[in-house]
């Protein structure tokens, strides 16, 4: 029976909505009951609830979403998006949602480049569980860890750890505003890797919401569950309420630096160089990732080069990384002018991009830094491109309008440790590649573009790993293949499935098929139970 604060909550909801022509829904107003009959005390649906119908629907569905290509009004939108305030009413989401059997997505922090957290291809209608309200972040210097919830995001979390310590950091992601429900599901990796590993590495317990809306943590969960959330993607096991993180010693002085050299200036002897170095030959304290994009040499010709811009962190002072550069990578002509000594969340805040002088505090805000139309794919490489493959590459780079290529360094720690140790494979390589080409407007040519990128790719394939092509799970491509529909087999989604998992993919499987064999966690790129294969196959 409804409390009486609840049934005043629903008339609430239902009054708020009489004003559009279009009442609730059927879907609507069933999980809204149940949602009630369920939880302990009253929801103020007024702000939890949102609707097409609502004002701020848009608003509340646009707020975290990066990719505005997933947005367009062609994109299928939620029946409803549902912002919970508590462990308790994520519980009760899924619960209801399993029992009116309504499509369930969860949101995290909406960098996910494919959108699959508030787009369904596949299947409508579906809702969304967003979960930005669930951002409490709690730091315990002393026991050398930190709670965090799903919501938060990293940015949030550099923030609270530097309040409590100079000498602590963690991690993770460069990009701030990442939702740390999400991103740690994929390994998640960051600039101190070299040195510490993914931040999902540095997990030390979990609490998640099943299929049987339980909350579940390390030990109730089991080990087989607690690896297959740290890489083996978002959605496809349960929801993710909180991670607790091993926090890790950063110094209290840190340089950072950026170099660039143009073609002109011998880029592309440069960046073989790197290759060589990056990742077996500097410290592992350091990290230099190259961002390559053209750039306008001459304004009135609009004659363009191609720019990289060689980033760097290191945990030090300059005097002992001009002498780690000497020794390793001389060639990149690195002087104490381009250097900055700071702490290490400023440092972070270096390395997203924040103009120099902003204030801490713009991590609390939790906003994406940029927002536009654009599509990605990603690689992993084991040996040196040669110059010729970099001279074919640029020539690539400019014919697009607005491209950027991001490469990643690994070795250090991460060559250390076993592909198998998590779901996130990627260990004994030299470095990532990430491209992406965007737009900024709904009505640009977007064809042009994803083709265009399709293209590179394909040119990329003689320089890249192989049987697999390997590709990193946080940067969703649906060119890879999709789970078409519900009862996707283990065929075809193992398209995609070798390249972000490699072998451990068919244990994923397993796990998958055991703590959901029903499926109810999915989207296009889900871990498939193998279950329901078997039943496809009987019949």
């Amino acid at each position: 029976m409804l409390s009486t604060s609840s049934v005043f909550s629903l008339f609430l909801l239902i009054l708020l909505s009489s004003s559009s022509a279009k009442p609730p829904s059927s879907k609507q107003n069933s999980f809204i009951q149940c949602l009630s009959y369920h939880s302990e005390a009253s929801i103020p649906f007024s702000s939890t609830f949102f609707t097409p119908n609502s004002s701020a629907f848009t608003t509340v569905l646009n707020s975290t979403a990066q990719n505005l290509r997933c947005l367009i009004p062609s994109e299928p939108k939620p029946e409803f998006i549902f912002t919970p305030t508590d462990d308790s009413q994520v519980q009760n989401a899924v619960i209801c949602s399993k029992q009116l059997g309504i499509h369930l997505r969860v949101r995290s922090g909406g960098h996910d480049y494919e959108g699959l957290s508030y787009v369904s291809q596949i299947e409508t209608p579906f809702i969304v569980v967003d979960l930005a309200k669930l951002r409490s972040v709690n730091v315990d210097i002393q026991g050398n860890n930190a709670w965090i919830q799903a919501g938060a995001t990293i940015g949030e979390v550099y923030y609270r750890i530097a309040e409590k310590s100079r000498t602590h950091g963690f991690p993770a992601g460069l990009c701030t505003s990442l939702g740390v429900g999400g991103h740690i599901t994929g390994g998640a990796y960051g600039t101190m890797m070299r040195k510490y590993g993914l931040a999902a590495d540095n997990v030390l317990d979990a609490r998640i919401v099943d299929v049987k809306g339980r909350i579940l943590d390390r030990k109730t969960m089991g080990e087989d569950l607690f690896w297959a959330i740290r890489g083996g993607g978002g959605a496809s096991f349960g929801i993710i309420l909180w991670w607790k993180i091993k926090l890790v010693p950063v110094p209290s002085t840190v340089t950072v630096f950026t170099v660039s050299k143009t073609l002109e200036q011998g880029a592309t002897k440069l960046l073989h160089r790197w290759q060589q170095v990056a990742a077996t030959k500097l410290d592992k304290d350091l990290n230099i990732r190259v961002m390559i994009q053209p750039t306008v040499v001459d304004s009135k010709s609009g004659k363009r080069t191609v720019t990289t811009l060689y980033q760097g962190q290191f945990l030090g002072g300059v005097k002992r990384l001009l002498n780690v550069m000497q020794t390793g990578f001389p060639e990149l002509n690195l002087t104490r002018k381009d250097c900055t000594q700071t702490s290490w969340l400023k440092s972070v805040m270096y390395i997203a991009g924040y103009a120099n002088g902003t204030q801490p505090e713009v991590l609390l805000q939790g906003k994406p830094t940029f927002k536009s139309y654009f599509k990605a794919k990603s690689d992993f490489v084991k040996d040196p491109i040669p110059e010729t493959g970099l001279e074919g590459l640029w020539k690539r780079l400019l014919e697009e309008t607005a491209p950027l290529i991001i490469w990643n360094p690994y070795g250090g720690v991460m060559s250390k440790i076993s592909e198998s140790a998590l779901p996130f494979p990627h260990r004994n390589v030299l470095f990532k590649i990430q491209y992406l080409t965007t737009w900024q407007a709904a009505n640009e040519n977007e064809a042009k573009h994803i083709n265009w990128i399709r293209k590179l790719y394909n040119y990329m394939a003689p320089y890249v790993t192989k049987s697999p092509r390997q590709a990193y799970v946080n940067y969703r491509d649906l060119d890879l293949g999709i789970n078409k529909q519900k009862n996707t087999s283990i065929t075809e989604a193992s398209a995609w499935g070798n390249r972000y998992f490699k072998g451990n993919f068919y244990r994923l499987i397993k796990i998958k098929t055991k703590v959901d064999p029903h499926n109810f966690f999915r989207h296009e790129q889900s871990i498939p139970p193998l279950a329901l294969q078997a039943r496809r196959t009987r019949n």
